[in-house]
């Protein structure tokens, strides 16, 4: 194999690649990232076993070949040679040569047949186009709730369906760790009616929300029973599903709450980053609300440091109401507020609580209260 292409076009598809391979790996090839050289392209593709990430990219062939090299090694050469500079690839008796100006680096090589592939014969029977964009505004909504419990392995991803609501459909995802639950959802597009429910692993999100990055293009999805792919240009995301039933998350959704607080977004979430300086992590970061006719309280107690509270004004017509949060999660969720106001709805003391935005009910979240 031999080809010469340009330094920033490799970096380019090579830092979309290497991200998946795993520092440890049990099988050395696993740790490598194959290269393809074919009609005028190079292919770079690597796998941990349940997600594979492939690119193409243009170079010039004088010998068409295929192999597989140390993946984060190869990376770091390819970044510390100089921008914009010609990089020669070549490759002989299992080793890899790469030349650029004055630099010259050996590898050793890895037999491409040995490489494994998630590509399988598979009926990828809901396919349709979403824009980039809205497919992030998915990811970034809810992806803070994910679990990273591997004791349920089914909460371990956004969980991806079609509804129908009001004689429309929408794209919904959902995730949840058991202590908070984030909804958010964007109209469906065509071809997209069918989707009735998909996992998709934390591992795959966290990749596919990078690479989505900037991005304003249309986005390919395809789904099949056990996979998902997603082609962004000439790169192509393939991905195992979890296998797995999702929760019941409607039935967790609180529907009759009744007690309304509207506070500023921005004023909060800073008074519950200052009280929660000395909250105890042995605790919980446990914050204490006590609201009463528009006046908010914060409260922290903490039997090693000491006490903090701050007031703040708010909207609230209902008798004095308590109820105590974990301070991560609460700033998690307002974290994700975009309008101005974040607006609460109560139950109890010892009921899940909504919030959401002002005049936007596309997205929705659910926090678990604690005993404060």
């Amino acid at each position: 194999m031999k080809l010469i292409l340009e330094r920033n076009q490799l970096l380019k598809s090579l830092s979309h690649v290497h991200r998946i391979v795993e520092r440890r790996n049990t099988y050395p090839i696993l740790a490598n990232v194959l290269i393809r050289a074919f009609d005028n392209k190079v292919e770079l593709r690597a796998t941990d076993l349940d997600i594979e990430v492939s690119e193409q990219t243009a170079a010039s062939i004088s010998k068409e070949g295929t192999t597989t090299v140390p993946a984060h090694t190869f990376y770091e050469i390819i970044r510390k040679l100089f921008d914009g500079a010609e990089v020669e690839l070549e490759v002989e008796n299992e080793q890899m040569s790469i030349r650029s100006a004055r630099s010259n680096f050996h590898l050793s090589c890895l037999n491409a047949e040995g490489f494994p592939s998630l590509k399988a014969e598979e009926d990828f029977v809901n396919k349709f186009t979403i824009n980039a964009q809205d497919l992030s505004e998915l990811i970034e909504r809810t992806q803070f709730a994910i679990s990273t419990e591997e004791t349920r392995y089914y909460l371990n991803g956004i969980y991806m369906h079609t509804i129908e609501n009001e004689g429309k459909e929408f794209i919904r995802a959902v995730a949840t760790d058991g202590h908070r639950l984030a909804r958010a959802q964007i109209s469906a597009p065509s071809g997209s009616s069918n989707i009735e429910g998909i996992i998709i692993p934390r591992k795959t999100v966290s990749e596919l929300q990078k690479l989505l990055d900037g991005l304003e293009e249309e986005i390919n999805i395809e789904i099949s029973d056990s996979k998902v792919r997603f082609t962004i240009g000439s790169l192509i995301l393939l991905s195992k599903l979890i296998e797995g039933t999702f929760p019941d998350y409607e039935r967790v959704t609180p529907k009759d709450n009744d007690k309304k607080l509207v506070v500023n977004r921005s004023d909060f979430a800073s008074a519950v980053d200052r009280v929660s300086t000395i909250a105890s992590d042995k605790g919980g970061k446990a914050v204490k609300l006590i609201i009463n006719r528009d006046q908010l309280e914060l409260v922290v107690i903490n039997p090693d440091h000491g006490t903090a509270n701050e007031i703040l004004p708010v909207e609230f017509s209902e008798d004095k109401f308590e109820i105590g949060f974990n301070a991560r999660y609460l700033l998690d969720i307002v974290g994700q507020i975009r309008s101005d106001n974040i607006i609460f709805m109560f139950n109890d003391s010892g009921s899940p609580t909504l919030a959401r935005e002002e005049n936007n009910d596309e997205a929705l979240y659910v926090l678990m209260p604690m005993r404060v």
